[in-house]
């Protein structure tokens, strides 16, 4: 394999730093085998809490496996794993950003998961990790995207409330834009644009996808031409570049939803992690919106952190045990109401506090059922994504959209050509 395997999982911001490990499992003191364990999640006090809960409840229902934990920031995760894998040392069980299962798999990292299929039948279909239709990967959790508004603020300038059977229309949705602005919202709309890495892709693709364009032809996964720079794809950056010509749209903001809960800006493209600080600064006058139609439907982005099992762990079976062990509805409702992300089952939805039916966040629930889109599932993903990036902001900054998306098709085309197609 190409030094690409390496480069690329390093590419996605939404992964972090992992630590040192003995190894995927050996035997301890009495027979036990110890399963050791890497997350990315130091510096998530309530996401540690409830694997800690899990842990200890793991450990002291059996007496065949221990689990080990080591958890660290995210900084350099993939990079770890990546050091890992060269030097044989990877843990038995290990996290990673959804997006990046397919890569891993590919450059024999995991393994197929083999977990009982009830359990990753249960699941949304995001919270799946798979690779040429074999999962390898599953996940308590997914995330969600939408548009907040202000109700007070869409009936004072007559503004439809869309829902998720009839969404805004891109005609609309510009429309309202523009009305925003003449209402004295000098920029309506904040979509994040100062945002970096993987947000782009997560955020934006789906846009692209919504207006018929893709990152890549989903059929063959073999090239991105026709669908990075058909005339799809050109007719939506060009609208893309219109929103900050016309200043619709801007990348001056900060990181976060600060602009819209200070009523600065009138829309916000933004996350369910940003719903409670706006559901405290907004209250009851906050509505949580589907995206816009662009003309195949709303699309948002899918998949976030998962759980796999290292090729080269020698407790696999261990593994697999503790993985069953851990999907119980009251630890995925904990993850839920803990880190404020969409739990991946029904069940655990109506233990949750904040997902239930009658919830305030429950919209967002309807949103990943009804809009998730999985990312690519292929392993040029990393390299799809940054290429990805680096045209948007291109586009942005004010680039010719036909050639600056040429020059994307071809620089992922050379990429899976020069590793012989990944795989398909």
């Amino acid at each position: 394999m190409l030094a690409i395997t390496a480069a690329s999982a390093t590419v996605l911001a939404g992964c972090g730093q992992a630590g040192q490990s003995d190894g995927g499992g050996g035997g301890g003191d009495g027979g036990t085998t110890e399963l050791t364990m890497w997350t990315h999640s130091a510096g998530n006090p309530a996401e540690l809490e409830t694997y800690n809960r899990i842990i200890d409840d793991f450990n002291g229902s059996q007496d065949e496996y221990e689990v080990v934990m080591e958890s660290f920031p995210q900084g350099a995760y993939n990079d770890a794993i990546v050091a890992g894998a060269a030097a044989g040392d990877l843990p038995c069980l290990l996290d990673m950003d959804g997006p990046i299962v397919p890569n891993w798999a590919w450059a024999g990292y995991i393994q197929p998961l083999d977990i009982d299929p009830a359990i990753t039948d249960s699941l949304l279909p995001t919270a799946v990790g798979r690779y040429q239709d074999e999962i390898y990967s599953a996940g308590y959790w997914d995330a969600a995207l939408s548009v907040f508004a202000r109700q007070s603020v869409l009936d004072a300038n007559g503004i439809r409330i869309p829902t998720v059977d009839e969404p805004w229309t891109l005609e609309e949705f510009d429309a309202a834009l523009v009305t925003l602005q003449g209402a004295g919202y000098a920029t309506p709309l904040d979509i994040g644009a100062e945002d970096t890495g993987e947000w782009w892709s997560y955020a934006y693709s789906p846009m692209l996808q919504s207006a018929g364009g893709d990152l890549i032809d989903r059929d063959s996964m073999l090239t991105a031409d026709g669908a990075l720079n058909g005339p799809e794809a050109v007719e939506f950056f060009e609208w893309f570049q219109g929103l900050f010509d016309r200043g619709l749209t801007s990348n001056a903001g900060t990181v976060g939803n600060e602009e819209f809960n200070n009523d600065e800006v009138a829309l916000s493209y933004t996350g369910v992690w940003n719903a409670m600080d706006s559901l405290d600064a907004v209250g009851d006058d906050l509505l949580i919106l589907p995206p816009p139609d662009l003309g195949e439907g709303p699309k948002i982005g899918g998949a976030s952190w998962q759980w796999g099992i290292a090729a080269d762990c020698d407790a696999a079976d261990g593994a697999r045990e503790y993985l069953e062990f851990s999907f119980k509805p009251e630890y995925i409702a904990a993850f839920a109401d803990g880190q404020v992300v969409i739990p991946a089952t029904a069940e655990a939805e109506e233990l949750s506090e904040m997902f239930g039916e009658g919830d305030p966040l429950q919209p967002f629930v309807e949103l990943s059922q009804r809009f998730a889109l999985q990312r690519p599932p292929t392993p040029a993903y990393p390299i799809i994504s940054s290429v990805f990036e680096r045209a948007g902001k291109d586009i942005m900054n004010g680039a010719d959209v036909g050639s600056t998306l040429d020059q994307a098709v071809q620089e992922i085309d050379t990429n899976i050509e020069s590793n012989d197609g990944y795989g398909f």
